[in-house]
């Protein structure tokens, strides 16, 4: 049996009224739509509520399914510890979703739980499903620091479960949108928090859900967005079905935007594979960029089989001729997976220090893991070749969309490249790169500019 429907909620605790004591009021088109919600899930009468909340147990790198046969949980933290809950864990779909997620590959599972107590993005939900109805068990899931392809993933994964088990399921994906969307707001204000409110729910509205995909990380980090991944992964349990979406309220009063909508399934629909079309347009095909190309061959060569490649010689001239320092950026679904690279020259040309660099941003950046073959085919490179520096005497003089910079002191020094998505400004350029450096605010430091060839 598919799942039976999938609801998108907010979780703010002020709406509980022993919790808001009048507040409430100001958010009653939340309230309101909630209670449909709860009315229709009572009408469903599942076996299982399905959660997913980002204030349950997350890591960088993995899915925590709460585990055991119960949990408890209280709004004692929001002054109200009279309302409690005593909920059942559904262990049969909580063993069966870990069991697949094995097999799958998805690393998700029952491991490392940091605290068995209920959080508020799942009892806010329960709070008012409660009103309503009582016969069913939870299996509650966190979010992960993973890319959406994965929270994509994981959904049809737990779709799969849902129909081999025959359970009578819906799923609720707990999550705010924006919390910065009035200056008044407890976060204050961004242009990309309405931004972020209005194309989560066009998207969600239209269950156009392959263009979740489409709101870039930085984007919503600046959105300071609560809930994209619990909405992905509630898309991936939706995975190749027809959906009748509609939008019961929006509300942004309090400077946090409150989101809900409802989503039936009406059939199978081959044209809703979204998380397929998403890989097919991240696998890259070939680049006829050679300096991209070789960067390709040679992480390739030393991943797959340990070697290192010698310079081809069917390289242009300038590669064999040039010497220049050279950076390797490598992406994954849009997110950086390594970036290394070296300021001046080390070799004898910028051939042999792409090869070099290459080899080193794939395996060796300390920020991340080394790259898996199973990895490679979504992988998507990027060359920058560097100018020459050039000693600058003022912030004025540089430009983040042209120059990149290079701030040192002593013997400490840090670089970054030009026109970075989520570098704005020059002061924060100059920022991250004395960050990188290890170099401290207020410490004297000099400026270098310089210009890059970026190869994509």
């Amino acid at each position: 049996m598919p799942i039976l429907a999938a609801f998108m909620v907010p979780h703010p605790p002020m709406i509980v009224p022993q919790i808001g004591r009048g507040s409430e009021e100001q958010v009653r088109d939340t309230i309101r739509a909630y209670e449909r919600v709860a009315d229709e899930i009572a009408a469903l009468k599942p076996e299982t509520i399905i959660i997913t909340s980002p204030h349950a147990t997350r890591y960088a790198d993995y899915f925590h399914v709460s585990p055991g046969r119960t949990a408890e949980g209280s709004f004692a933290n929001f002054n109200a510890g009279d309302v409690r809950f005593l909920e059942s864990y559904d262990e049969e779909l909580t063993a069966r979703i870990t069991k697949l997620a094995e097999q799958w590959k998805v690393e998700a599972g029952t491991l490392g739980e940091r605290d068995r107590y209920l959080d508020h993005g799942t009892m806010v939900p329960l709070y008012f499903i409660r009103q309503k109805y009582s016969d069913f068990k939870i299996v509650r899931i966190g979010l992960s620091g993973l890319p959406l392809a994965d929270h994509y993933k994981l959904g049809m994964l737990i779709r799969e479960v849902v129909e081999a088990t025959g359970r009578k399921a819906v799923f609720v994906a707990s999550g705010d949108l924006s919390h910065k969307l009035q200056k008044y707001g407890p976060y204050g204000f961004a242009p990309e928090g309405p931004q972020y409110d209005e194309r989560i729910m066009d998207v969600c509205g239209r269950a156009a859900f392959s263009e979740l995909f489409d709101f870039d990380e930085s984007f919503c980090e600046r959105a300071a967005e609560c809930g994209h991944r619990s909405f992905v992964i509630m898309a991936g349990a939706l995975d190749a079905t027809a959906v009748d979406a509609t939008v019961l309220s929006h509300e942004d009063v309090t400077g946090v935007g409150y989101g809900i909508c409802t989503f039936y399934p009406k059939g199978p629909d081959e044209s809703r594979h979204f998380l397929d079309l998403y890989l097919k347009k991240w696998n890259p095909e070939m680049t006829g960029d050679p300096y991209v190309a070789l960067a390709r061959k040679s992480l390739e060569s030393y991943i797959l089989r340990n070697e290192t490649i010698d310079v081809p010689g069917d390289l242009p001239e300038e590669m064999l001729t040039t010497k220049a320092g050279a950076f390797v950026s490598i992406h994954k679904f849009g997110r950086l997976r390594g970036c290394i690279g070296t300021i001046q020259a080390t070799t004898g040309s910028v051939a042999e220090e792409i090869i070099q660099n290459a080899i080193s941003a794939s395996t060796a950046d300390p920020r991340f893991e080394a790259i898996e073959p199973e990895e490679l085919p979504w992988l998507e490179i990027n060359v920058d070749v560097l100018g020459e520096a050039e000693d600058i005497d003022s912030p004025a003089q540089l430009d983040v969309k042209k120059y990149g910079v290079i701030v040192s002191c002593g013997f400490r020094r840090g670089l970054l490249l030009p026109d970075l998505d989520g570098v704005d400004t020059v002061e924060e350029q100059i920022s991250i790169a004395m960050q990188k450096g290890g170099i401290s605010p207020g410490e004297k430091i000099r400026l270098q500019r310089f210009e890059v060839i970026r190869h994509k």
